[in-house]
């Protein structure tokens, strides 16, 4: 499995990708793959301000639907248009074309809370 080093990681498996005081927040490619085929991606929390760990959406399988937790606190500024219409993107790139959500961060000290790559792939084994 991949798991980019640049990026941060939660124990809910989401990504964060942090430039500035701006992230771009997806799930692991861990995660598309428990999940199987993506459906569905269901976020209506754009300029909610969220707790870190709060649930910013769902993301829905063949087989399940998924809640999606907010890796730090901040402020939902954007969401994926392509997944609209392409929800697979989720499944084919999720580190890329499959990114969920855009936001500000409240505190960036908090992203020195979230696992690194390494402590991540300890994590799912």
């Amino acid at each position: 499995m991949n798991f980019p080093s640049h990026l941060k990681y939660t124990k809910d498996h989401e990504w964060i990708l942090v430039e500035g005081n701006t992230a771009t927040v997806g799930i692991t490619d861990f995660a598309q793959r428990e999940l199987g085929d993506i459906v569905f991606v269901d976020i209506s929390s754009v300029g909610k301000s969220l707790a870190a760990e709060e649930v910013f959406g769902t993301v829905e399988a063949v087989k399940t639907v998924s809640d999606l937790f907010l890796p730090v606190k901040g402020t939902l500024t954007e969401v994926n248009p392509a997944l609209e219409a392409n929800p697979e993107l989720v499944n084919s790139d999720p580190y890329g074309e499959g990114w969920m959500v855009k936001m500000t961060i409240e505190n960036i000290a908090d992203v020195d809370g979230l696992m690194s790559a390494e402590a991540y792939a300890a994590l799912v084994g």
